[in-house]
């Protein structure tokens, strides 16, 4: 339903499905704790065969590369990690449209703003409808724009988790290394982003450099 980034999951195959573990009561426990969701997500392991049967129960004949296996309802808003019913092919590459929604319904769940559940509804009815009502990301000026990054290996997942903060809310986030590794994210509405660098253990201690929208920083693996 619709086309390229702006499209919509078939409701017949993916009308979405709820973690039953994650509540209103226990939000700040979980989906508004920073980088709560890299605790939960799959492996890319698991989910790259999943991906590919997706992918082929939509019809669609496009290469791998040329979507993202989407959960409808995020995994920051409860949605359920790993059920068939809450997963997609989403054409075109992260960050995306979709990927802003999800992170402006999380700070008004996590605000106090809407609750939980309308949030959920929200997103899974019709998340296109919502990007269009968003307003354009703001981006601090040049001279003022500044960040800051930790980072820390996941044993779970065999990547570097790379927390970044910063002045930039929904800025594409680039993290490399001088070997050449690179990964992109997007901060939420915070300036907030948690970016997942494929690299092994053994590179622990070398610099990697981050840029968000105007600003640049640095931190070691």
């Amino acid at each position: 339903m619709g086309t390229g980034p702006y499209s919509r999951p078939d409701p017949h195959c993916t009308p979405g499905a709820l973690d039953p573990a994650i509540t209103q009561a226990n939000i700040h426990q979980t989906i508004c704790v920073k980088g709560w969701t890299s605790t939960v997500r799959p492996p890319e392991q698991v989910t790259e065969t999943e991906k590919a049967r997706s992918l082929a129960a939509y019809g669609d004949g496009g290469p791998m590369s040329g979507y993202e296996y989407d959960h409808l309802v995020p995994l920051e808003l409860g949605g359920a990690v790993n059920d068939p019913r809450n997963l997609w092919p989403e054409p075109g590459a992260s960050p995306n449209p979709k990927d802003a929604v999800e992170d402006e319904l999380n700070q008004k769940v996590c605000d106090g703003q809407m609750t939980l559940a309308d949030a959920q509804r929200a997103i899974a009815a019709n998340w296109v409808a919502l990007a269009a009502r968003a307003p354009a990301p703001t981006t601090a000026s040049s001279s003022a724009a500044h960040c800051s990054a930790t980072a820390s290996y996941s044993s779970a997942y065999g990547d570097f988790d790379v927390y970044v903060h910063s002045n930039q809310p929904s800025q594409t986030v680039t993290v490399s290394d001088s070997s050449g590794r690179s990964a992109i994210w997007r901060t939420d509405s915070s300036g907030y982003a948690d970016v997942y660098f494929k690299a092994p253990r053994s590179v622990s201690g070398e610099p990697v450099q981050v840029k968000v929208g105007s600003a640049s920083c640095r931190t070691t693996l």
